[in-house]
């Protein structure tokens, strides 16, 4: 008799936001958003030079919770999922803790993608969706063994989620996604007509 076991398994964590804490009014997230992009002009700038699709806060501001007490208050939240998620990876921190070291905006336009990457130097990585209009695009985890599978036959078109080369999140305004930082995932193209937000973050150990 055969004895089938899985192994590697590669957790994602998707939740409701206001699972854990204090719920956060989601247009006023938006509108704060919004209001930063339009102020944040160096990152408009970095956006440009880089060909980034929309905006990004990512290498303009690091401090949001700081300036505005509605990201205080999400990262608080976010912290909690965290925890929660690291209970389900059964890390052994060794008495250190995770830090949420990095959480940035993103407003992708009409048409626009974020092509495949990864988080390195974190341990953990996420988003949680601001706004998220119909059609405005997934987010898409690859296979982190894809490069390595040269010769292996395609998947069966019904094969289960466990064993597909990628997998497609459809989020939810208020919705958390985590993942481990080394996963590559991307976001493919907002074929909406609005802007799709979201909140970025990383974390590291230690």
């Amino acid at each position: 008799m055969s004895n089938i076991k899985s192994f590697f398994v590669t957790h994602i964590y998707n939740a409701s936001l206001d699972q854990s804490g204090k719920k956060i009014d989601m247009l006023d997230l938006a509108e704060n958003c919004s209001s930063i992009a339009e102020d944040d002009i160096a990152g408009q700038n970095w956006c440009e030079e880089n060909n980034f699709p929309g905006y990004t806060s990512y290498a303009s501001l690091n401090d949001l919770a700081w300036r505005f007490p509605i990201f205080e208050d999400l990262t608080k939240i976010i912290n909690k999922h965290i925890e929660n998620f690291v209970i389900d990876l059964q890390f052994d921190l060794s008495g250190k803790k995770l830090t949420l070291d990095s959480l940035w905006i993103n407003i992708l336009p009409p048409g626009g993608v974020h092509t495949s990457h990864l988080h390195p130097h974190s341990v953990i990585s996420g988003t949680t969706y601001v706004k998220v209009p119909k059609e405005s695009g997934a987010i898409k985890f690859e296979d982190p063994r894809l490069a390595m599978m040269m010769a292996a036959p395609p998947r069966k078109e019904d094969t289960r989620s466990e064993l597909k080369s990628f997998v497609y999140l459809e989020p939810k305004v208020g919705d958390i996604i985590l993942w481990e930082s080394w996963l590559r995932h991307e976001v493919p193209m907002n074929l909406s007509n609005e802007e799709r937000i979201s909140i970025s973050f990383n974390c590291s150990w230690g």
